[in-house]
């Protein structure tokens, strides 16, 4: 069996997959399956979106998630929610405890402006090639939720982006809880600490639901 904190995920994940720095992924995930991403080598950002797999419309919606947790951070109890404020995914466990709500992804028209760097690869533009496997447009990127990012904030309301506080081998376990399509970027961000300043690997594996013994995790 295999154990994350006091969860039983079962004998061996149906999927696994190593996503190499800068890389991304999607998945369609069923009611009830798990999704654990772990920061392999500690410090490395994972930038997060999530639509419904029969309304895409209807899609992660970062504020409601805030308001509903009454948290600017993601960590373990948090409840995921959608536009339509449906419950989308919900946090099993999480040994970092510090996941952003507020930054957004990089893209290389903000890397311009803050950086003064010309780059072709970014957060945004891997988000603009995964969700095209799925006929959705650049339009359908929305805020994004960061894991293993830390992002600061004072009582003035100035915020910055601090070293993460992940460590290797940290992780987080989300179950769906809605048909939905995951979609991550593995932050090829190298300007500021969001990735430790050097990206590394991650690793996704999934878990059936409870019960299910017969089919294999949806492509």
């Amino acid at each position: 069996m295999i154990e994350s904190g006091q969860l039983t995920l079962g004998d061996e994940p149906s999927f696994r997959e190593v996503i190499e720095p800068g890389g991304r992924w999607s998945r369609r995930l069923e009611t009830g399956e798990r999704l654990r991403i772990v920061d392999l080598e500690g410090q490395q950002a994972v930038d997060f979106l999530c639509y419904s797999a029969e309304l895409p419309l209807d899609r992660l919606n970062v504020p409601n998630t805030v308001k509903l947790n009454r948290s600017l951070y993601v960590s373990k109890g948090s409840t995921i929610y959608s536009d339509r404020a449906r419950r989308m995914f919900s946090v099993l466990e999480d040994t970092c405890g510090f996941h952003d709500t507020l930054a957004g992804c990089c893209s290389n028209e903000m890397d311009l402006l803050r950086y003064g760097v010309v780059k072709t690869l970014s957060c945004r533009s891997n988000f603009v090639a995964e969700l095209a496997k799925w006929s959705m447009a650049p339009s359908e990127i929305v805020s994004n939720i960061n894991f293993f990012m830390r992002v600061s904030f004072d009582d003035a309301g100035r915020v910055e982006i601090a070293p993460g506080q992940s460590k290797a081998g940290d992780y987080v376990v989300l179950q769906a809880e809605m048909p939905v399509i995951a979609v991550l970027s593995n932050c090829p961000q190298q300007n500021n600490p969001s990735s430790g300043f050097k990206p590394t690997p991650v690793e996704v594996a999934i878990w059936r639901a409870p019960g299910d013994t017969t089919r294999e995790a949806a492509a």
